[in-house]
């Protein structure tokens, strides 16, 4: 069980992560990314790189896996009532890195003696989840028996999102002890990463370069002709 915490104070913790880069095959143009986190507080946790939001924690390794172009990157991770997790890494070619996430607990404000119970149900399940402006999760977290996020009474704004999805946005208006669900299925879109939620600084990851072309050698130059045999004289006549 999910609890949204309001008024998390402005604090980020700059926290120093463990960077083992190992040389792998199979890629020699991007730098590979893997995730570990020690707790359930981490593995759901939601992963924005350099602006724009990727998925939580758990499910970025495999067909999921995080591959970035060679460059200075920012990772940032989020959860709930704790403290921002940040870290730039330069991604070389060919290299892998292990980053270790821990999440520290924010100073927030308690939940209220009275509260309403929110069930999210999305399809996909590993969107992410806003409840008036702030990330809470995502959606898998807050779905199935025994699940659930609790919020404050009163009205509140719903927003799951998720790159190659429209947003699903609603609004509740939750009274005390009640338990209000919320489903739907997320539409696909080809308009990429829209949703300012997703991607605040509206940077869309780069698409890796096209391996260079194999150089064509130059044509042969044509071979010269060589010029016309001058005329012979005629003698002149006598």
């Amino acid at each position: 069980m999910s609890a949204l915490r309001k008024g998390i104070w402005a604090v980020m913790a700059i926290s120093a992560l463990l960077l083992s880069p190992t040389v792998y095959a199979g890629n020699d143009v991007m730098g590979e990314i893997e995730f570990e986190g020690k707790t359930k507080v981490e593995r759901t946790s939601g992963v924005w790189i350099d602006g724009g939001y990727v998925g939580y924690l758990k499910e970025l390794k495999g067909s999921k896996k995080v591959l970035l172009l060679p460059g200075e990157h920012v990772i940032r991770v989020r959860q709930d009532g704790y403290q921002d997790f940040e870290q730039r890494v330069e991604v070389q070619p060919g290299k892998k890195y292990l980053v270790r996430v821990q999440m520290q607990k924010a100073l927030t404000q308690p939940m209220p003696a009275v509260t309403a119970t929110v069930k999210i149900e999305v399809n996909p399940n590993r969107a992410a989840v806003f409840v008036d402006g702030q990330f809470v999760g995502h959606v898998g977290e807050f779905e199935g028996a025994g699940r659930g996020m609790l919020v404050a009474p009163g009205a509140h704004k719903i927003r799951v999102a998720l790159p190659g999805y429209q947003t699903f946005e609603t609004e509740i208006n939750a009274l005390a002890n009640q338990k209000v669900e919320v489903k739907t299925d997320l539409v696909k879109s080809n308009a990429g990463v829209e949703d300012p939620m997703l991607n605040p600084a509206g940077s869309d990851h780069a698409a890796p370069p096209p391996p260079p072309d194999r150089a064509t050698p130059p044509p042969p130059p044509d071979r010269a002709t060589p010029p016309p045999p001058p005329d012979k004289a005629e003698p002149p006549q006598g």
